[in-house]
């Protein structure tokens, strides 16, 4: 049996990529997107039919409405290929605002119900900011499932958890990334910083028994995945879920709910002033989700430029 079936007994397994050859070869439940995926997507040749519907479609509307079009277009793409959900991405330019992302939500959700997609099958990916995870409570209690994506420490997780979150998406690889460049040293996977990161944030949410559903995302490579064997979910890129695919060792569950029970947890405050303080001491989880957010938006913008472009 492939390690990457093995996983799939302890663990769902989404892919992350807005490949639609690759959702198809590997079968994972779900799916998430990102605005640099939907622009690598976009480029591709294969995909042209995609983008030039979503243009003539947003036509009217200018540039933000061919954005909205196009992303959605990807999703419903992608919820042809996948049983489960897709998880789509608000513009990481309102990271700060919260009513801007509670508005833009509704939107993409108004959209794919319109195409006869039930919201069940949406997860609305937002950045784990203060502002971010305020905007993803109101719409839970609106039956809007939201993916509070770019979350790099507990103090983010435990604010998500105590409002009700659907799922989080801490990110292992690009803590990895930070620890790596500021030791100069390469971490073994039992060590790595990322994975210890999600097993703290998983432990913690089964201890207090919290719903939220923890999915390690960001993979740099094989051994970080299968350290969090167990998790709720993990969404792994192509190339990784190709490594799962093509080998045939042993995987054991890593992670275990009734162990997490067992273990001695304080809690902590999930006041806008503990967050802020706690996320503030933390150099690592305050630069990557700046930066992540930065990224994003660079991408955003290259996408309208395509957009842009295709409207003359």
């Amino acid at each position: 049996m492939t390690q990457l079936d093995q996983l799939k007994k302890h663990t769902v397994v989404v892919a992350d990529t807005g490949d639609f050859e690759a959702m198809k070869s590997y079968k994972p439940q779900d799916a998430t997107t990102n605005p640099s995926l939907i622009l690598q997507a976009a480029q591709k040749a294969e995909y042209k039919a995609i983008f030039d519907k979503a243009v003539t479609d947003g036509k009217t509307g200018g540039v933000n409405a061919v954005m909205d079009n196009l992303v959605v277009a990807f999703g419903l793409e992608i919820l042809k290929i996948v049983p489960g959900r897709v998880s789509t991405e608000v513009d990481a330019r309102l990271s700060f605002d919260t009513e801007a992302n509670i508005t833009k939500a509704r939107q993409i959700i108004g959209q794919y119900e319109k195409a006869g997609i039930s919201r069940e099958r949406i997860l609305i990916k937002i950045a784990s900011t203060w502002e971010g995870i305020k905007a993803a409570e109101v719409l839970q209690k609106e039956g809007i499932n939201c993916n509070l994506t770019l979350l790099f420490s507990l103090a983010q997780a435990v604010v998500c958890a105590e409002g009700g979150i659907k799922l989080i998406s801490p990110f292992v690889g690009r803590i990895l990334d930070w620890h790596k460049k500021s030791t100069g040293k390469d971490f073994a996977p039992t060590e790595d910083p990322g994975v210890i990161s999600v097993t703290q944030i998983y432990n913690y949410y089964k201890h207090f028994g919290y719903t939220t559903e923890v999915m390690g995302a960001s993979f740099r490579n094989k051994g970080e995945i299968t350290e969090l064997t167990g998790c709720d979910l993990l969404t792994i890129s192509p190339g990784l879920l190709g490594e799962l695919a093509a080998s045939e060792d042993a995987i054991t569950p890593k992670l275990n709910a009734a162990n997490a029970k067992s273990l001695k947890i304080e809690r902590i405050g999930s006041d806008e002033k503990t967050f802020r303080w706690l996320f503030n001491e933390d150099a690592m989880a305050t630069e990557k989700t700046a930066e992540g957010i930065r990224n994003f938006a660079k991408d955003i913008v290259k996408l309208e430029t395509m957009v842009k472009t295709a409207l003359g």
